[in-house]
């Protein structure tokens, strides 16, 4: 990979790479299609009252977070799965070494990545119907410019944000975080300056005519480019 193609800055290096692969979880139209409804060990729906609720298909994981191909050099893989209804919870991969899956909680789960050399800087979880948004706001204000911010919603990750918060979202690239609603799905990659663009984004509106009410499982896969220690 020529680094010397893009401009200075790293965001909008990171910003100029190709965006990453998005998947749509398959749709459950007739939760009689499985045998039995909820069977757990597949991972393809879990029962929920008397409806299922669809999880991303298992896959063979040949290459890292599970992914159909490896990444060019210079790059992470990840991987982020939104949690099913208020059932199951989301997950955060990143080159097979870390994941919210152990620290996961309703609302956003959110995970701050070293964006030179891919390490885990923290990741945590914050209730955003029942908890407070100071919480939120304190973990996101001090971010600088190349600190990559992974998002996975669980149950409702909309009640408790405010104007400031939705603000300093896109400041990491969100589109969706204006809008972001009760009970909507969402899964996100950002960074410091990269300003409402991107690319690394997926959302879906709660529908209260699916689902009982919630909204499908998202799934987001991909390579992000790694920043230099120089730019």
């Amino acid at each position: 990979m020529d680094r010397s193609q893009y401009p200075p800055g790293w965001a909008w290096q990171w910003l100029s790479s190709n965006p990453a692969t998005l998947h749509q979880p398959r749709e459950l139209d007739d939760p009689s299609d499985l045998s039995p409804c909820g069977l757990t060990s597949d991972l393809r729906a879990r029962p929920m009252g008397n409806t299922c609720y669809p999880c991303p298909e298992p896959r063979a994981s040949t290459y890292k977070c599970g992914l159909p191909q490896p990444c060019p050099e210079q790059h992470l893989a990840f991987r982020i799965v939104s949690g099913a209804a208020n059932v199951i919870g989301p997950k955060i991969c990143l080159e097979d070494k870390i994941s919210v899956k152990g620290n996961m909680g309703r609302g956003l789960n959110i995970a701050l990545v070293n964006g030179v050399s891919g390490e885990l800087i923290e990741a945590r979880a914050f209730d955003m119907w029942a908890g407070d948004v100071n919480d939120l706001l304190k973990f996101i204000r001090p971010l600088h410019e190349g600190t990559l911010v992974f998002v996975a919603s669980y149950d409702d990750p909309a009640t408790k944000m405010n104007e400031e918060t939705r603000k300093l979202f896109g400041e990491l690239g969100s589109r969706n975080a204006k809008e972001l609603a009760f009970r909507d799905s969402w899964v996100f990659v950002g960074a410091k300056s990269v300003q409402n663009k991107s690319p690394f984004k997926q959302h879906v509106t709660n529908s209260k005519h699916k689902y009982e009410g919630w909204p499908e499982v998202l799934e987001m896969e991909g390579c992000i480019p790694q920043r230099s220690s120089a730019s």
